[in-house]
């Protein structure tokens, strides 16, 4: 749980998700807004000058191994650390359609890019063989020995390394594979998420802090193969249709149905660009036969296109390869004890990890210094809620929220305005206490079906329309219904939303913001195909980025799934959800002296 703020961050700040020796997109838009103002007086030449020996300075310096001028988010909740030896973002032709950015933004894209590149993964041979790609039984994690007389406190760091073999049982010579590791202790209720460090060469440490006495667990979990994520890259370059989206057109007596999508296939057939003026955001339609654009109807999710080449199934087996834990080589365990007094605490010689919370007896406590307070009863949450309206933006897992308090509030009653359970919009009113709340799903594309074309709204728009004010709460998450595109569509998607987040703040500053972010969750050939946990990491590095130091809140459902004992899932189980809302609910009711 972390509040984003404006102080500078502490260059060994310890707890950065997917730590990168690559920079603050925020720092460098502050730093290219007084380049701009400076640079005006001069005119246009001077400053497309130096704007050209600014970024070869940066791409210059981002590639040196003793240059980290950025830093993207203090508090970030890590879970995987690559070292420099990362790739650029690989060049293949796409068929989406990228319209120039502002210098600065075109900037802050070019970084994020390089910030969220993972390590090359090898070209797979044809026929596909899964003999040298990574296999989790074969794989093992071994507890590196305390150094303080074979003891673990309270407050250490404890240390895993992980060595990734093949189906043959020989040791890999390179990283790429996405691994997740938590703590645990099923019967205090505790877990907390790990870090996990690729050294690029098939070994990998994982590092935990101990945050309870007693018995802590290790669990290591191999996502994804590196050969898989070869594959799941290639899709969201070459492939980025291959969930497609169905419009219905409809004039007097006659009907027709077309694809549409944000990346769309260029063809014989006209296309309708409803591209939304105010965002920019692109959307496009192949236009219907002899009707006009203007005559959509609904939105649907159309199918979904399987053009994965011979084998490359194999890479995505539930059991055999994808999700799969990998056993110890020795104990798996470790008994933590109290923490002596003036005994100095024992930190990882790899990489000095705080996490973002951890659960103990079930309940989540945050670690930034917020305390998180837990809202038992109707009666508390009304009395937080009390005046205010609380606006819910985004995809199914913001809908959880809205589902969460109309079922919690028994004074909360819920207008039936005709929609559609899956899609909404919803709002509900308790009438007495002043309470309202609203969800509304985020703009295309959007999995859902039957979706009306009024109803399509971008969450940027959203906000411009909001007053706001200190009795205003706003929540957004966005992410799941993305992951099939290139990053460059999100990292867009982000930053017009956050342009609006700047507004909104500046009108009314007391407008409490709070985001969600992406969690792991359960996975099979289809949903890794279209959802993988590779692609929602990525795209939570991107979004704990680009809001780095607004005033606004994030709920780290990230490490709030990990860290739980409950299986992965989209959805969250209720435990984690009530957990979720009892953060939500602490953001919007801060206590004093908490």
């Amino acid at each position: 749980m972390n509040k984003l703020s404006h102080t500078n961050p502490d260059p060994s700040s310890p707890d950065q998700r997917l730590m990168s020796t690559k920079g603050s997109g925020h720092s460098v838009r502050l730093e290219l807004d007084n380049i701009m103002t400076i640079f005006s007086l001069k005119g246009r030449k001077c400053f497309t000058i130096f704007l050209l020996l600014l970024v070869a300075f940066l791409l210059y310096a981002l590639h040196r191994t003793d240059f980290q001028p950025f830093k993207f988010q203090p508090k970030l909740s890590s879970t995987i650390i690559h070292p420099k030896a990362t790739t650029k973002p690989t060049k293949v032709r796409s068929i989406c359609n990228f319209p120039p950015l502002s210098p600065k933004d075109a900037l802050e894209e070019r970084l994020l890019l390089e910030y969220v590149a993972w390590p090359e993964t090898p070209a797979l041979p044809s026929p596909l063989s899964l003999e040298l790609t990574s296999h989790p039984a074969h794989s093992s994690f071994t507890i590196l020995p305390a150094r303080r007389g074979g003891q673990w406190h309270v407050w250490d760091q404890l240390e895993v390394s992980i060595v990734i073999s093949d189906f043959k049982g020989q040791p890999k010579k390179f990283g790429g594979d996405l691994l997740l590791a938590r703590l645990h202790n099923l019967t205090l209720g505790a877990g907390v998420a790990g870090q996990v460090v690729d050294h690029l060469n098939g070994s990998y440490s994982a590092v935990f802090p101990l945050l309870w006495e007693g018995e802590a667990q290790v669990e290591v979990t191999l996502v994804h193969p590196s050969e898989a994520i070869t594959v799941l890259n290639r899709l969201n370059r070459e492939q980025p249709d291959r969930i497609f989206f169905r419009t219905l057109f409809r004039s007097g007596s006659r009907s027709q149905t077309t694809i549409c999508n944000i990346c769309l296939r260029q063809t014989n057939q006209p296309i309708c660009d409803f591209t939304d003026p105010r965002t920019g955001d692109p959307w496009f339609c192949y236009k219907p036969k002899n009707m006009s654009c203007d005559a959509r109807i609904t939105h649907s999710r159309g199918g979904y296109k399987q053009n994965l080449k011979a084998k490359e199934d194999k890479l995505f087996q539930g059991r055999v390869n994808l999700k799969v834990g990998i056993p110890a080589s020795g104990p798996a365990g470790v008994t933590v004890l109290p923490k002596k007094e003036g005994q100095p605490e024992v930190k990882s010689s790899i990489v000095n990890f705080q996490a973002s919370g951890y659960y103990y007896q079930g309940l989540w406590r945050a670690l930034d210094g917020t305390k998180v307070h837990q809202f038992t009863g109707a009666s508390a949450i009304t009395q937080c809620l009390k005046g205010k309206v609380v606006h819910l933006y985004g995809d199914s897992t913001i809908r959880q929220w809205f589902e969460f308090l109309n079922a919690a509030l028994p004074d909360l009653k819920e207008f039936n305005l005709g929609s559609s359970r899956q899609n909404g919009p919803f709002m509900a009113l308790d009438y007495e206490n002043k309470i309202m709340v609203t969800f509304r799903c985020h703009g295309p594309p959007l999995r859902f079906v039957n979706v009306p074309i009024g109803e399509f709204r971008y969450i940027a728009n959203e906000l411009d329309d909001l007053i706001g004010g200190p009795n205003t709460v706003v929540v957004f998450g966005i992410w799941s219904h993305l992951g099939t595109f290139p990053l460059e569509v999100y990292i867009r998607r982000l930053q017009r939303i956050r342009s609006a987040v700047v507004r909104l703040l500046e009108r009314a500053p007391q407008t409490v913001i709070i985001i969600r972010t992406a969690n792991p969750k359960a996975l099979w050939l289809y949903e890794t195909i279209t959802n993988s946990d590779w692609f929602s990491v990525r795209r939570d590095m991107v979004l704990r980025a680009i809001f780095k130091g607004l005033n606004v809140h994030l709920i780290d459902a990230w490490e709030m799934v990990l860290a739980h004992h409950l299986p992965n899932s989209l959805h969250p189980q209720p435990p984690i959800i009530k957990n979720m809302m009892d953060v939500l609910f602490s953001y919007t009711c801060p206590q004093k002296g908490g």
